[in-house]
């Protein structure tokens, strides 16, 4: 009997985490944790079991990433879950980021979870789910944030137009879309500035709302109200308009 399976990008923390801990209470078998940090995942694995199986990767290397579809490959399991959850993020000026990582952030949000996706879908039967951690930055262009928010744009159509080609087989594909949630991606000083984020919530809060919303089958999942008023604005304002109030939110930092 082919054993079940969920994995999980960006196991060790934040959103990835809180995923992970969901997924033990899930009918897999074996819960494929991904991060590039081995003493996390060891962490990970002593405070959840031995249903975790730890893998350190970095998804923005091509061999390590594809060594996933070999495991697949040799192993033939079913996967229940696929949670892109790994990303990176940093606000600043473009003139800031070096080409080095621009490219990463790009391998990391963008390729990564698609070449994923990807690589899934074939072992997956009716009742899988993915799902794909976006962003409310995704909702409009982000001056200062603008590589992170274009990034999530891609990840956000790519997630929604594959559920749409998946229609079918029973297989559904959610992006998920918070805004402020409390994990150690969020920056909480930017040029000597401690940065108020309003409207903050948990990793956990976030997680439960978007498996929640996977097993039902929809193609986004919002949480929180404001976020989906947030949303709302982007589609009734122009996208100049959405980003002169965001510019008056982030002046105090930049």
């Amino acid at each position: 009997m082919q054993k079940r399976i969920a994995i999980v990008t960006g196991a060790s923390g934040g959103i990835g985490k809180a995923f992970t801990k969901l997924m033990i209470l899930e009918n897999v078998d074996e819960i494929w944790a991904i991060a590039r940090n081995k003493e996390k995942l060891a962490h990970l694995q002593n405070e959840f079991g031995k249903k975790i199986i730890p893998l350190s990767k970095d998804l923005a290397s091509s061999s390590e990433l594809h060594s996933i579809g070999q495991m697949l490959e040799e192993e033939k399991p079913t996967i229940s879950f696929l949670i892109n959850n790994a990303g990176v993020a940093r606000m600043g000026l473009s003139k800031d980021f070096g080409v080095d990582e621009i490219q990463s952030t790009i391998d990391i949000n963008c390729r990564a979870f698609a070449v994923l996706c990807t690589l899934c879908v074939p072992y997956m039967k009716e009742g899988s789910r993915i799902i794909n951690i976006s962003s409310a930055a995704s909702f409009q262009p982000l001056p200062y944030l603008n590589l992170y928010s274009a990034t999530k744009a891609f990840e956000r159509y790519y997630s929604r137009a594959l559920n749409v080609e998946l229609k079918g087989t029973g297989i559904t594909s959610t992006a998920v879309c918070p805004s402020w949630v409390d994990t150690d991606l969020l920056e909480k000083e930017l040029n000597g500035k401690k940065i108020r984020f309003p409207d903050l919530i948990s990793a956990d809060k976030v997680a439960q709302k978007a498996l929640k919303d996977a097993k039902r089958g929809k193609d986004m999942s919002v949480c929180k109200l404001h976020v989906k008023f947030d949303h709302l604005l982007t589609k009734i304002f122009s996208q100049k308009a959405c980003m002169r109030t965001w510019l008056g939110k982030t002046k105090n930092y930049i």
